[in-house]
């Protein structure tokens, strides 16, 4: 399994804006695609003194399953329009990680 991490931020001020985008266009918009080898997307929010942080991590059953969502070059952020115009600044590539234990209770 791989997880793939990214972060955006907003001011406070779009927090609101923002997180309707991912949750009501993006995501949709990602599952709609029907990847082989996507399993999940997590969405985490995070207030912090002059801005609010965003991570999403997507599970991939594996690498080539990220670049059938992304393409060759897939590292780079999937930040459609709509999301770029209310966020402050982003990470330009997203980061993959090996996912060695996932346990839960």
């Amino acid at each position: 399994m791989i997880s793939r991490i990214w972060h955006g931020y907003t001011t406070p001020e779009n927090a609101d804006a923002y997180q309707r985008v991912v949750t009501t266009k993006v995501i949709p918009g990602i599952f709609a695609m029907q990847v082989p080898g996507f399993e999940r997307i997590e969405l985490f929010r995070r207030t912090l003194p002059e801005e609010v942080e965003f991570v999403t991590v997507m599970w991939f059953t594996s690498l080539d399953a990220v670049k059938a969502f992304m393409g060759k070059d897939h590292e780079t952020a999937h930040v459609p329009p709509e999301a770029r115009a209310v966020l402050s600044r982003f990470d330009a590539r997203a980061q993959h990680y090996d996912i060695l234990l996932d346990r839960r209770a």
